[in-house]
């Protein structure tokens, strides 16, 4: 039986993101899976862009990464108050894809920030994003690790064990999504 395809989405593009990390950690934490950490640095949207040129080839390579996964991972930082502007510049350019990904996928979705919140209010708004995309998005458990920058050590792993816990169960549920 083949493993499991996974498909992580960072809202940060920083080389050493806690969401980035997050997500290695859920995708580790899964168990044996095709994991692989989806590229979304791509050009802002702009619907005059794309009637001269088109859907970028880097939009449709990602929508086709989502397509054939059995899942999808999102892990946002909190920028005021709601998620990345990259990951919903993302979000905005697989719409016009003629790849429609989304539909009944199994959405989990994460967050780590530096404050206190932990990504709760940019968590809450990106789920509202997804709701048009009809995935089937986790209810939880809930995964904000709040003051990311202490919570993974030098290898990018998560170091309490109630963040731990929380990410486990998270992708358990996953687990049984997709096997539904």
């Amino acid at each position: 039986m083949a493993l499991p395809k996974l498909v992580g989405i960072s809202g940060s593009l920083r080389k050493d993101s806690h969401n980035s990390f997050l997500l290695k950690e859920a995708a580790r934490l899964f168990g044996p899976a095709d994991y692989i950490q989806a590229d979304i640095n791509l050009p802002l949207y702009c619907g005059d862009n794309e009637e001269a040129d088109g859907v970028p080839a880097s939009v449709d390579a990602l929508a086709q990464h989502i397509m054939d996964a059995d899942a999808v991972l999102i892990s946002t930082p909190e920028y005021n108050s709601g998620p990345s502007g990259v990951l919903k510049n993302a979000l905005d350019w697989i719409s016009r894809s003629s790849i429609k990904p989304w539909g009944g996928k199994p959405l989990a979705v994460m967050s780590a920030a530096a404050g206190q919140s932990g990504g709760t209010r940019a968590q809450s708004v990106l789920r509202g994003f997804m709701v048009p995309f009809r995935t089937r998005i986790l209810q939880g458990p809930e995964v904000q690790i709040a003051a990311s920058y202490a919570a993974f050590d030098e290898n990018g792993q998560l170091t309490d064990e109630r963040h731990i816990k929380s990410l486990t169960e998270l992708m358990e549920s996953l687990c049984a999504e997709i096997a539904t």
